[in-house]
């Protein structure tokens, strides 16, 4: 009688769960996938684990989930997206199209696998994601390491996309299929009036965003530091190290010098990473010991700052990339500001009062 029921439940098929999908690959590039549904057709699984460790499953199969795992269903696209390349003249645009990347079996973790890893808290919608491209897009020309100059030549714009693609893809592993410019105020009759803008602006400032969370920005209005402060660290502990193992490999030092450097750099950054693995707890200045909220507050600012110095490192390692068979001295320099502010802030998002980081400074 047992034998006969054993058999009876391995003949019972499992239970398929039901998985709203319509919007993936037209307003979301990925949502979260409950356990035993199936993979949507033209779509991919990407399984993350409690350590940020990830798999990837094919189109058809069903999500076995182990304990601690969570799953995004992701639509590899096209996708088309229009962004402002200058906030101080948002009718200037470059309309975009892009892909998720496909797999690498070079690689151990896809680069938008560690971004939903990392990143997503939630469902990953175009609008917002092409919001964080913006940004990226943005902070790099403000800093002078992509140039876009006005009356673009065929030799500055080629050496334009060449870099625009390079970060991208480094970033957020998207790869640009294409990329040209477009009046906006032409396109969109009002929506992007710099007037208007300001005021709409002004008027959501505070308002979270619906999809992924607006990238990570320094800036003093409240927020929650509890929250920021989580995800900042998330994202140190998960990329810190795929960032120094693809350090390892893009830089190609000239000479005994900078192979020097280029050593000290990946000491120092291995460092900043063990720091994030055993830093103390927002709310704890020593054990059962409330840390009082100025403090908590100042400490989820640094673990901002230190957020988005990880973003310049990003782009670092992009132009880096760009650079071919020599690494230039300049992109060392950079390098090693990018990491001591990493240094910095992480030290000071470990002390317990303001007057440790005036202690530990240089």
């Amino acid at each position: 009688m047992f034998g006969s029921l054993f058999k009876h439940s391995l003949r019972r098929p499992l239970r398929q769960v039901e998985f709203s999908c319509a919007s993936l690959g037209v307003s979301a590039i990925a949502l979260p996938a409950p356990g035993g549904c199936t993979v949507p057709p033209r779509c991919a699984a990407v399984l993350v684990d409690r350590g940020g460790r990830t798999r990837r499953l094919g189109e058809g199969a069903r999500l076995a989930l182990i304990e601690g795992e969570s799953a995004w269903a992701v639509h590899p696209g096209p996708y088309t997206c229009e962004l402002v390349p200058f906030a101080a003249s948002p009718e200037i645009g470059l309309r975009m199209s892009f892909a998720i990347d496909a797999s690498d079996p070079r690689a151990t973790q896809q680069r938008f696998d560690l971004f939903l890893a990392s990143e997503a808290h939630g469902p990953v919608g175009l609008e917002a994601f092409a919001m964080m491209l913006e940004h990226a897009l943005q902070h790099e020309l403000a800093q002078g390491n992509l140039e876009l100059p006005p009356c673009t030549t065929l030799e500055e714009w080629n050496a334009f996309r060449s870099g625009f693609n390079q970060l991208m893809y480094t970033r957020f592993g998207v790869t640009v299929d294409d990329c040209v410019p477009v009046d906006l105020a032409a396109s969109h009759a009002g929506a992007h009036d710099y007037p208007q803008l300001l005021e709409a602006r002004l008027a959501a400032s505070g308002a979270a965003p619906a999809a992924i969370p607006a990238p990570l920005v320094v800036h003093e209005e409240a927020f929650d530091p509890a929250c920021e402060d989580a995800r900042a660290l998330r994202r140190l502990f998960l990329e810190l190290p795929c960032l120094m193992c693809s350090l390892r490999m893009a830089v190609l030092p000239a000479d005994q010098s900078q192979f020097r450097q280029h050593q000290e750099l990946l000491r120092r950054l291995d460092l900043v990473s063990l720091g994030v693995g055993t830093m103390p707890a927002l709310e704890l200045a020593a054990p059962n010991q409330a840390l009082e909220g100025g403090e908590q507050l100042r400490r989820a600012r640094h673990s901002r700052r230190a957020a988005v110095a990880l973003d310049e490192a990003w782009a670092l390692l992009a132009r880096l990339k760009q650079a071919g068979d020599v690494t230039p001295a300049p992109l060392f320099d950079e390098a090693d500001r990018i990491v001591s502010n990493l240094e910095a802030d992480t030290a000071a998002r470990r002390a317990v009062r303001i007057e440790e980081i005036d202690e530990v400074a240089p």
